[in-house]
């Protein structure tokens, strides 16, 4: 039987959870997610998990924050002042917004506290900090 191997082009289905059940994504429905094998194009465990994996084999994996999209990092809060924003802009909390952070670097980021003349902003990955599970399936090495 086939094995996904480093350099390898695959195909997988996938769903992604929670470890509470919510789902967060899924292939269900589309195409399935092509990604090279080993060429850091996904998330570590997710990439390790189907490195040796035969072709239709199906496995649960779950990923610790550090395998998945790291633990939260603190140096990613932080203040922004409403007349950073564009005029007629009424920045709301939950919203997502782009921030420019001290590289010059342009990063989605989440409104999570707003006052009269700031706003606090959470540039972390919405998964960061979480353990993730994910139901895999190789449906095609190319």
């Amino acid at each position: 039987m086939p094995t996904a191997k480093t350099n390898d082009t695959v195909r997988v289905h996938y769903t992604g959870k929670l470890t509470n059940g919510e789902q967060f994504d899924s292939s269900a429905g589309r195409e399935p997610l092509e990604f090279t094998v080993g060429a850091g194009q996904m998330i570590a465990g997710f990439d390790a998990a189907v490195n040796g994996m035969e072709l239709n084999e199906k496995k649960t994996i779950n990923l610790p924050p550090d395998q998945a999209y790291g633990e939260r990092d603190e140096k990613l809060f932080f203040r922004a002042g409403l007349n950073q924003f564009p005029p007629g802009m009424n920045p709301e909390i939950g919203q997502k917004v782009m921030a420019t952070i001290e590289t010059g670097q342009q990063v989605p980021a989440t409104i999570i506290e707003k006052d009269e003349s700031s706003v606090l902003l959470d540039a972390n990955h919405e998964l960061a900090g979480k353990e993730l599970v994910f139901e895999i399936e190789l449906v095609e090495i190319l």
